[in-house]
């Protein structure tokens, strides 16, 4: 909205015009929507929307039994609300993004729904109807990706350190860009299971592809990095701002010990959100170093079924691994710190790897 009210003026409203700048407006946008509103949200699920904790997991969680969940739909609220302020709304990229975290947080406000009604951690919906509607969105959503995106990029791929090669899949690209959307975000629903720890990773992630479309945006950059140039993908960057900020606000509420969880509503909006963006900046793979954490989230829990399938017996002690190693004596504010840490680390390998090329 402030981008169209102010396209046509001068002076201090120039600022507007400017991507960094709605960027930081954004982000603390989002933040401060979530931490004026985050107390009286809490108050208002609390007792309505509990979170029903595993018995088969870490003692420690039991504690956790009756704490609000659902905190996702503030934050989506949070991310709306700036983008329509922040975002140039005549950028087609911004919609797909916001449709599909939306659409995933809709699937997951079902399934907690379900779970709370229930008060089984397990009753929420199938496994295979959410990933049936998961991958119907993530085909609508390819396709309008596929609508905008220029014609040399359409169905062509880019890998991490490699400059100047571009692989095309050809109808394979659809397939392959609904299972990183799908994939991403069941990994970082796998990996919301201990307070801090899916915000805490998620926004790494998100901060490298906040500067990545943003220099995608620009052809100037995006030339001197041997980037693919996607016009208009640089407004993603503003998004990718009141997303963050509305996990910072999040966060502020979930840090240890946890006055709220996010729920399905949130991880999988998240996780879908953050899918979709490596799609449109052409970054599928780099996902893969950054969000190297939800990959072996989710990695630890085929591994598990299929080693007690083969085997009979379990690989890890609990699946997902950050329960794997809270039994194994890790705290839970250890497992979250030196999990974010190696986010950290993965995030600044996967930055360098657009100047390695």
């Amino acid at each position: 909205m402030f981008y169209s009210l102010t396209s046509n003026l001068d002076g201090f409203f120039n600022l507007f015009r400017y991507i960094t700048f709605r960027t930081g407006g954004a982000l603390l946008t989002s933040l401060f929507i979530y931490l004026i509103f985050g107390g009286k949200f809490i108050h208002f699920v609390k007792n309505k929307f509990a979170q029903p904790i595993r018995k088969e997991g870490p003692q420690s969680h039991l504690k956790k039994q009756g704490t609000p969940t659902m905190g996702g739909v503030l934050m989506l609220i949070s991310i709306f609300v700036s983008a329509m302020l922040w975002c140039n709304l005549n950028n087609g990229y911004v919609w797909i993004v916001l449709f599909t975290m939306f659409s995933f947080g809709l699937i997951g406000f079902i399934d907690d729904y379900f779970k709370v009604v229930h008060g089984n951690a397990y009753r929420g919906l199938s496994a295979k109807l959410r990933l049936l509607l998961q991958f119907i969105i993530s085909g609508l959503v390819c396709y309008g990706i596929y609508k905008l995106m220029p014609n040399e990029f359409k169905t062509t791929i880019t890998m991490p350190f490699l400059k100047n090669i571009l692989w095309d899949l050809g109808i394979i690209y659809f397939v392959f860009v609904a299972f990183v959307i799908v994939g991403t975000a069941n990994s970082v629903n796998l990996t919301d299971g201990i307070d801090g720890l899916a915000s805490m990773t998620s926004i790494t992630s998100f901060i490298v592809f906040l500067l990545v479309s943003y220099l995608i945006g620009r052809a100037d950059y995006s030339l001197y990095l041997y980037l693919p140039y996607v016009p208009g993908a640089g407004e993603v960057t503003v998004l990718i701002g009141s997303i963050i900020g509305a996990i910072l606000g999040f966060l502020w509420f979930n840090a240890y010990p946890a006055k709220i969880f996010m729920g399905d509503v949130g991880s999988l909006a998240i996780g879908a959100g953050l899918g979709v963006v490596s799609v449109i900046t052409k970054n599928e793979f780099l996902l893969l170093i950054c969000g190297a954490i939800f990959v072996a989230e989710a990695l630890s829990v085929m591994i598990q079924i299929a080693s007690f399938k083969i085997r009979g017996k379990r690989f890890f002690r609990m699946a997902p691994i950050h329960h794997h190693f809270e039994l194994g004596g890790w705290s839970e504010q250890t497992v979250v710190m030196r999990f974010w840490i190696i986010s950290v680390i993965l995030a600044l390998v996967a930055l360098s790897s657009l100047k390695i090329r």
